[in-house]
């Protein structure tokens, strides 16, 4: 699928530059209707909440409606079920804490190898706390996937939580979370889904999924440096919230402590309408594939615009991939397979033989390419691989926003730091 990359960049105020941003997976570049909210929140409704006077009404509405967006972004079944806070991290360090009132000593907890440390550690300091045990599930280190029989041994365990990742932060991989779901949940376990790495690639659907739980942060899909949390309604209205007394007992406000970053949450609510902006473009050819599945109005739209961004990336994958393997000594560690593109984001991660990640990352920013190196907080990944003390790795990490130009760039500015 082709894209008009020139339009859609000019949303992106700051890719008016020569850099090729390949960043990504750590946090993309915010759009102009992003941006256009968080100023105006500032200029036009900057308050705090549930004030008797104008400002603090229109600023109460405009959270509301940010609320309301990423309910449907997500196709949550009410907007009480979304919760904002600094970031997917914070948020599941602040829901875990609400989970562990349920767990006694002995009881499992289920993590997996792949994931970002951000849904590991959490659960870790939980099991430390209420004497739990850890389940970890494996991966298979030639492919770079879940290992879907140990996930299965792990459930036989029964832990009373399962978390896992929607898509790798590292390797790319797209874990099959509806099939996971349903055998975590077969097995009695609450499921708890990292997707900050699959947000800005696919569309999602928790009600699909029929998780209880699912996290990303909107600095990941062209936002500000927010996070979002998904919860069943039921499930958050029982749960005990650990914050002030005077605070709001109703949902999603108790879970929101102290006075949460407004702009930033108008900013969420810019970077959704980008994708409403983005499906009026480019979106028609996906429209009949949701509605026949009942989607309509801004729920439709947000469908539409994903599907589009996840077809055009699969040709930025496929570029990528054979970009990276036509240079001399390269090592991609993930699903490589032309014809597997549908089981990976088009985040990858390699190694140039005897180079350091580091030295390797620190050239490419030189020329104007922008890449991370190190473990990028998948650890438990980089551990399992026996690369934590050789640097980790380099990962390189396009968006739509992205050209088969950059692709190119990168590729010839990789051959020349590989010599």
């Amino acid at each position: 699928m082709s894209l008009d990359t020139s339009a859609i960049r000019q949303q992106f105020p700051s890719l008016n530059r020569s850099a090729v941003f390949l960043d990504n997976p750590a946090g993309t570049q915010i759009s102009k209707q992003s941006l256009e909210r968080i100023n105006r929140y500032l200029l036009e409704c900057n308050a705090n909440h549930e004030g008797l006077f104008e400002t603090s009404r229109k600023s109460d509405e405009i959270l509301h409606e940010a609320h309301a967006a990423m309910a449907d972004f997500l196709n949550a079944a009410r907007p009480e079920e979304i919760i904002f806070g600094n970031n997917m991290t914070t948020l599941t360090l602040h829901i875990s804490r609400s989970l562990a009132r349920n767990l006694q000593p002995g009881d499992n907890i289920l993590v997996t190898r792949l994931d970002h440390d951000a849904n590991i550690s959490p659960w870790m300091l939980i099991a430390e706390d209420k004497g739990c045990n850890l389940i970890w599930v494996d991966i298979d280190v030639e492919q770079g996937t879940l290992d879907l029989d140990d996930f299965a041994r792990a459930l036989e365990h029964k832990p009373k939580i399962a978390a896992f990742g929607y898509a790798s932060n590292l390797l790319g991989t797209i874990n099959s979370v509806t099939k996971l779901t349903k055998m975590a949940k077969d097995a009695g376990a609450l499921v708890y889904i990292d997707a900050v790495q699959y947000v800005p690639h696919g569309p999602i659907d928790v009600q699909d999924l029929d998780c209880d739980f699912l996290v990303c942060s909107s600095y990941k899909f062209f936002g500000p440096h927010a996070g979002a949390l998904y919860g069943k309604f039921e499930l958050l209205k029982e749960l005990e919230a650990y914050k002030v007394r005077p605070a709001s007992d109703e949902l999603p406000y108790k879970f929101e402590t102290g006075t949460q970053n407004h702009e930033g949450i108008a900013g969420v609510l810019g970077a959704l309408e980008y994708f409403e902006w983005f499906a009026a473009e480019f979106g028609d050819g996906h429209a009949n594939d949701w509605e026949s599945k009942g989607f309509s109005g801004r729920r439709l739209l947000y469908k539409q615009a994903m599907s589009a961004i996840r077809e055009y990336e699969s040709e930025l994958s496929r570029a990528l991939i054979k970009t990276i393997e036509s240079v001399p000594g390269t090592r991609i560690y993930g699903v490589t397979d032309i014809d597997r593109l549908e089981e990976r984001v088009p985040t990858v991660a390699f190694r140039l033989e005897g180079k350091d990640p580091a030295k390797i990352a620190d050239a490419l920013g030189q020329q104007g390419v922008y890449v991370w190196n190190g473990h990028n907080y998948a650890l438990a990944i980089v551990e399992r691989m026996g690369l934590l003390e050789e640097g980790g790795m380099i990962r390189v990490g396009p968006v739509h926003y992205n050209t088969m130009e950059e692709i190119e760039r990168f590729g010839e500015v990789l051959k020349q730091v590989a010599k």
